[in-house]
């Protein structure tokens, strides 16, 4: 391999293009390549990017492209493990964005895959890479909150269903694959990942069916909401081998304020993510501190894209390989099945030996 990766984007929508231009704006990363079934959106972005590229309406004809060294998967979430899969077989790294499946056993067969490969395997997790999530996974290496033994996540929006592509509203989509699973996986990785035992949840959808709480309070065509067939809220409880409890909400749409949180209690001290706040016990006496992340840090895409990049050519561990992403959609699975059953689920009902 040169002393640059070579990257093929599979799906050029939103989330392709913000990790595309991270990737190629890296020193040692170079788009070279592009996949969508839409045409113009590859044009776009060949434009932005400003040299020509290798387009690609299917993404086994990209993966096959010998002078493609690794991929970028952002397609709908139906398309992340079909994608994937050829990439791997054809004997190319993958990244995949969140979540990494519509469901949990296409995610099993992709990390047996992938790991049978030999190549890197990543999840793209901007709420893992984000500085304030990357500073708080430094304060847990220094023992600040000595044992952590209960979270609460959350992710809520006012109106904020997506309006436009059908995978985000069709089976396999949803808010809690969309948006918990941003911060159930920042906080289980915080928590240091133990094996999940059991859970319970709720889910439904009071509001998308109805032609409601779309982006910005938009109200998109009949023919488009008509077609809802998944959840635009769910919430639910995890518990987990060591014995901490895990508290994971998320919701595309309500009447109530926007906000995107994690907290942890430690036995020694806690903390909120958004903002970083840290609280102890000092001398008797409550201590708070309020936590300046600077602006000067790398933003999550920048960590992302730089941490890809070093795995492959510097061989250097990967800290978010793809069993995380099956983990976490175990997880979110057991959620919504216990919505949709009205049980508790145990997690060795899902999960492989």
């Amino acid at each position: 391999m040169s002393s640059k990766v070579r990257i093929g984007i599979i799906g050029v929508g939103g989330i392709g293009k913000t990790n595309g231009r991270a990737l190629d704006a890296n020193s040692r990363g170079e788009v070279t390549a592009l996949c969508d079934i839409i045409p113009k959106r590859m044009d776009e972005f060949e434009q932005e990017l400003g040299r020509p590229m290798r387009k690609y309406p299917d993404f086994r004809d990209l993966c096959r492209d010998p002078e493609v060294d690794a991929v970028f998967v952002g397609t709908p979430n139906q398309v992340h493990v079909p994608a994937a899969l050829e990439a791997v077989r054809c004997g190319k790294h993958v990244m995949c964005t969140k979540p990494l499946s519509d469901s949990l056993g296409p995610a099993v067969q992709l990390v047996r895959e992938a790991e049978a490969a030999g190549k890197v395997n990543m999840m793209s997790l901007s709420t893992r890479f984000s500085p304030n999530c990357l500073y708080l996974k430094q304060k847990v290496r220094d023992g600040f909150f000595g044992d952590i033994y209960y979270g609460r996540a959350r992710s809520i929006r006012r109106s904020g269903i997506p309006d436009w592509n059908l995978g985000f509203i069709e089976a396999g989509g949803g808010a809690f694959r969309d948006m918990g699973v941003h911060v159930l996986d920042a906080a289980w990785w915080l928590s240091g990942m133990p094996k999940p035992i059991v859970a319970t949840g709720v889910a439904g959808a009071k509001f998308g069916p109805r032609g409601l709480g779309y982006s910005a309070f938009r109200v998109p065509p009949e023919e488009y909401w008509r077609k809802y067939d998944s959840d635009d809220y769910a919430g639910g409880f995890i518990r987990f081998e060591n014995g901490l409890g895990l508290q994971v909400e998320s919701f595309w749409a309500s009447h109530m304020p926007p906000d995107v949180q994690v907290e942890l209690f430690g036995a020694e001290g806690g903390a909120t993510m958004r903002p970083v706040r840290l609280y102890t016990t000092e001398h008797g006496a409550p201590k708070d501190v309020s936590v300046e992340i600077p602006k000067a840090w790398s933003g999550p895409w920048e960590n992302v894209a730089g941490h890809y990049i070093d795995c492959i050519l510097d061989g250097i561990e990967c800290m978010a390989p793809l069993r995380h992403g099956m983990m976490v959609q175990a997880m979110l699975e057991a959620v919504l099945r216990s919505a949709a059953t009205g049980r508790e689920v145990l997690l060795e009902e899902l999960l492989p030996e």
